[in-house]
């Protein structure tokens, strides 16, 4: 049985996203198809209804186990994939060119089973192709009704700006969200690309809210697990390896134990209670760990609390776009 989850619109759409999103990348990898079907089952009996993937994720088999799963469900959720990245040796199988998204998206199309894409994320920004290049065949495609809703994932705020600007004086179809790292330890998003997606009512689906398993209470100052994905991956390694983080990762663990709260729980908790965010996208290749993810739903934590703040105490918070660091304090010039 399907249980009901408060949700949101995202955007300034009409659709409603549930509270947390179950994200594919470890499905064909991490997780077997077997293990693939149990982690979409416990995410669909506990309500949530967005699924988010990407044409690189397993070289194309997350969605094509994601295809499977959707087959008998395609009409009550919300799908989501991505392009941007080498899908190939070919020198234009990368890319937001109008030559790589249309292929792209006709691949993606092919392996998830679908004749349309709910949410389409351009998964990087393109130093070396012309937007309106990039945004007149994503709206070509939106027109086609291969596209529902384009977005954006690693984008700088102005990148994302710049595009959503081009798109209003185009007439194009502009992006509904914004996909950022974002967990306590990687908080750069708070400095331009929140406030801006809060402005603009621009919906967030933040990925990595517990740091790739650093803030799941499996790491401290000198404590490692046996595997994880910041031991088992180069890319996460740099990422989040530094000495410092594992430091905050104890401090962190403390002060969920000190609540009675499993930490990642807290740590998914603590993201999606950002005003600008509309839900933060979680994956695991555990079903136990999803379980967990879950329950950061029954943990009542708001932007205004004093449990939110300390918990940000325990991370550096990054400064004013400005850089003018006394803005935020009571020595300046004065404010409106």
């Amino acid at each position: 049985m399907i249980r009901p989850m408060a949700g949101q619109f995202l955007g300034k759409s009409g659709v409603r996203v549930s509270p947390l999103c179950l994200g594919t990348m470890s499905f064909g990898n991490e997780a077997s198809p077997e293990v693939s079907a149990q982690l979409f089952r416990i995410a669909r009996e506990s309500g949530i209804n967005i699924f988010d993937t990407a044409d690189v994720y397993s070289a194309g088999e997350s969605e094509r186990i994601l295809g499977k799963l959707i087959a008998d469900c395609r009409d009550e959720i919300v799908l989501a994939t991505k392009a941007y990245f080498p899908t190939g040796p070919d020198r234009n199988a990368r890319g937001l060119s109008r030559y790589h998204i249309v292929r792209a998206v006709e691949a993606s199309l092919k392996r998830l089973n679908t004749e349309y894409i709910d949410i389409f994320y351009l998964h990087r920004h393109d130093d070396e192709t012309a937007i309106e290049e990039t945004w007149r065949a994503i709206d070509d495609l939106v027109r086609a009704g291969k596209i529902l809703y384009p977005a954006l994932s690693n984008f700088s705020a102005w990148q994302g700006m710049k595009a959503t600007s081009l798109c209003r004086s185009r007439g194009w179809a502009a992006p509904i969200c914004f996909q950022p790292m974002y967990n306590l330890a990687k908080r750069q998003a708070e400095v331009e690309i929140l406030p801006m997606c809060l402005n603009e009512e621009i919906g967030v689906m933040p990925y990595s809210p517990t740091g790739g398993g650093l803030l799941t209470g499996k790491y401290g100052a000198t404590r490692r697990p046996d595997s994880g994905r910041l031991l088992d991956s180069k890319m996460y390694e740099v990422r989040y390896g530094s000495q410092s983080n594992f430091e905050l990762a104890e401090r962190f663990t403390a002060l969920s134990e000190k609540y009675g709260h499993e930490p990642a729980a807290l740590a998914i908790a603590w993201v999606a209670a950002h005003p600008a965010v509309s839900a933060p996208i979680v994956g695991t290749r555990s079903p136990a760990h999803l379980q967990v993810a879950i329950g950061s739903l029954d943990i009542e934590l708001t932007y205004d609390s004093e449990l939110y703040r300390e918990i940000a105490s325990l991370s550096t918070t990054p400064p004013p776009a400005t850089d003018r660091n006394e803005e935020v304090s009571a020595h300046n010039f004065g404010s409106r």
